[in-house]
């Protein structure tokens, strides 16, 4: 692993943060919404000057499936502290269990794949999908077996979605799968090492401000705003972000600003869907918006997926060598 640093003259300048590596590291689940189709375009909008630094600071308040998370840790070299959080608790425990007992959890996961792909029908597949559904939805298992069943509920159900009821309870349907991987033993072992670095929060994005220091860049990727009434992916815990909590977040992203942080957003592109929602445009005026192409997978009806446009907004410009941008 190595980073390289290439200026230009003219009208090309800075290119690539790093050179890719061969590891394993990659999102040990499934997410709606994961940014691993979007990390070429993401990486294009980083502050160029964060190599400038010798330690950086990189904060994520809402991980998910911790695509950008993994990337930053392979190809950035200057981060020195790291901070994930996400309101998900089965998910940060997932992370942790990871972090601190991948062995154990390996095992348990190469038992129960086991046990799966040694059913050979359909119908018993699906009972045994029921079955560890209900168990793990008793919220009563230690952070293994929880993080186990939550590894082969996300390969097994439909699409790979993470979804739950108002009372918190998963409720996605079996998925159709033929051979899923159940224990992805050199993704688990690769992320297990990455994460030793990694301080892993539960709660509120908000309070992911105080772990802020010097030099510190946030990522935020908060449960996109439904491009339609019928297209809401967004119950990954009990409590919906609504359009008040996409406000709230503007104004978190204005407090980061006002302490001199830097921030990437990315969102849906509302106006991708109705040219007039100009919910987002108007939200953040003050900073600078960028559209980049992303595909859409997740809708039951293949012909209502594609490639639409997403939103990524900033705080900085990606060339500029001053400490902060203030857009005010």
């Amino acid at each position: 692993m190595y980073l390289y640093h290439m200026k230009y003259t003219g009208d090309i300048l800075y290119q690539k943060f790093s050179k890719r590596t061969h590891s394993n590291a990659k999102p040990f689940v499934k997410w709606v919404g994961g940014k691993g189709q979007l990390l070429s375009s993401i990486e294009k909008e980083l502050p160029e000057y964060l190599l400038d630094y010798s330690e950086v600071t990189y904060i994520e308040p809402f991980v998910g499936g911790g695509a950008m998370l993994f990337w930053m840790l392979e190809n950035i070299r200057n981060i020195s502290n790291v901070v994930i959080n996400d309101i998900n608790s089965d998910l940060t425990k997932a992370y942790l269990t990871v972090k601190t007992d991948v062995n154990n959890l390996i095992l348990l996961l190469a038992e129960i794949q086991e046990d799966y792909f040694s059913l050979r029908t359909e119908e018993n597949r699906k009972k045994y999908f029921l079955d560890k559904r209900e168990r793990y939805n008793t919220k009563s298992l230690d952070n293994i077996e929880n993080t186990a069943l939550f590894i082969f509920l996300n390969r097994t159900c439909f699409n790979g979605l993470y979804r739950v009821n108002s009372k918190g309870f998963f409720n996605v349907p079996f998925g159709k799968y033929d051979k899923p991987a159940i224990c992805d033993e050199k993704t688990l072992l690769a992320d297990s090492e990455l994460l030793q670095k990694v301080e892993i929060l539960t709660g509120d994005f908000a309070q992911t401000l105080r772990y802020a220091k010097e030099n510190s860049l946030f990522y935020l990727d908060p449960p996109y705003k439904p491009l339609s009434q019928t297209s809401s992916f967004n119950s990954y815990a009990k409590e919906d972000f609504n359009d008040a909590e996409q406000i709230r977040l503007k104004h978190f992203c204005d407090e980061l600003n006002s302490k001199g942080y830097y921030w990437l957003l990315s969102n849906s592109d509302v106006r991708s869907n109705d040219p007039n929602n100009n919910f987002f445009d108007d939200l953040y005026s003050n900073y600078q918006i960028d559209r980049v192409w992303a595909s859409r997978s997740v809708n039951a009806n293949p012909e209502k997926r594609g490639k639409l446009t997403e939103l990524l907004i900033k705080n900085y410009s990606k060339y500029n060598i001053d400490k902060a941008i203030n857009y005010y």
